[in-house]
């Protein structure tokens, strides 16, 4: 909860004072009770005393004025609510590492399949496109509602060469900075990139994940794989067995920078279970509504209940 006005909420330092000078004003009329009427003749004298009914009402009401200062402040509650127009460009790395099948089936499999997952929860109306990228990026589909279209270009990746990321999200960010809405205006944009290692060609990836904040668009990051990952390489008629091992320092870099989230994943369920995260998150949008009349409401029913009670029992406000 956050409010719209919070200095108002230094009025919540008077109730103290108010249950301070109520202390104060009970002190003095005990005091000025003892000085006419001797202790021993008390119990025959005010024989009912009201004991602990008579501090009810004052403590209804300095609740009531501490809930009417926050409704004061006009307090407002955030809840995500379908955006009604957005785009989002997955980006999925096909260099060689990527046919390392230390992911069942192997990593650009999961990817596709998770990918696949992230079109059918994302909302109809959010505009998804497909990029993949080795050493130079290529837009299979360009950013559409037709989510059919993407979910064909998905067959369409195949591993091999080199990881060119900042390349990919210049790429990107330029798809995304095309695109314009029913007003005219460009939707909110998001890239999703998925690898699993650092860049080794083109544009530098922190430097584009920098271009890509100062246009709004975050880049949210997946690092696939593990750090027993391999891949068969053919050298002639020979063939060899290199290592793979993950290695997402970069992609967090790359999140951080352009205010995102970074995730790591070390299998397939994990990684299905992250677009289905960012299907969500990416579809909607986070609305504060102003919750001052349910505060306000409470407080007046609050302050009516505590000067019933006193004029009831004792025949004043307080």
């Amino acid at each position: 909860m956050s409010f719209a006005t919070p200095l108002v909420l230094l009025g919540l330092l008077a109730i103290p004072v108010l249950v301070y000078m109520y202390a104060v004003a009970q002190r003095r009329r005990a005091a000025v009770a003892n000085a006419f009427v001797t202790k021993p003749l008390t119990p025959s004298v005010a024989p009912h005393r009201p004991r602990w009914r008579r501090h009810v009402p004052m403590a209804a009401i300095a609740v009531a004025l501490a809930i009417l200062i926050v409704a004061a402040a006009r307090p407002q509650r955030s809840a995500a609510v379908p955006v009604t127009d957005a785009a989002v460009m997955l980006v999925n790395d096909v260099s060689s590492s990527m046919a390392s099948t230390d992911v069942t089936p192997s990593r650009l499999g999961a990817a596709e399949r998770a990918a696949s997952r992230f079109l059918t929860m994302v909302p109809a109306h959010v505009r998804v496109g497909l990029l993949e990228f080795n050493e130079k990026p290529i837009v299979l589909q360009s950013p559409t509602t037709d989510h059919a279209l993407t979910q064909s270009a998905l067959t369409q990746l195949r591993a091999g060469g080199h990881t060119a990321i900042g390349d990919a999200i210049n790429t990107a960010v330029r798809s995304l900075l095309s695109l314009r809405g029913q007003n005219g205006k460009r939707p909110p944009a998001a890239i999703v990139l998925l690898s699993d290692g650092t860049s080794t060609n083109g544009a530098n990836p922190i430097a584009a994940a920098k271009q890509a904040a100062a246009q709004h668009i975050p880049v949210y990051t997946v690092a696939l794989g593990t750090s027993h990952g391999t891949i068969t390489v053919k050298h002639g008629t020979s063939t060899q067995t290199v290592p793979v091992p993950l290695d997402p320092q970069e992609l967090e870099q790359i999140a951080s920078v352009s205010g995102a989230r970074s995730f790591t994943v070390n299998d397939s369920g994990q990684l299905k279970a992250v677009y289905a995260h960012l299907a969500t998150q990416l579809g909607h949008k986070h609305v504060k509504h102003e919750i001052t009349a349910s505060f306000a409401g409470g407080g007046l029913v609050l302050l009516l209940f505590g000067s019933v009670l006193s004029l009831l029992w004792f025949g004043r406000l307080v």
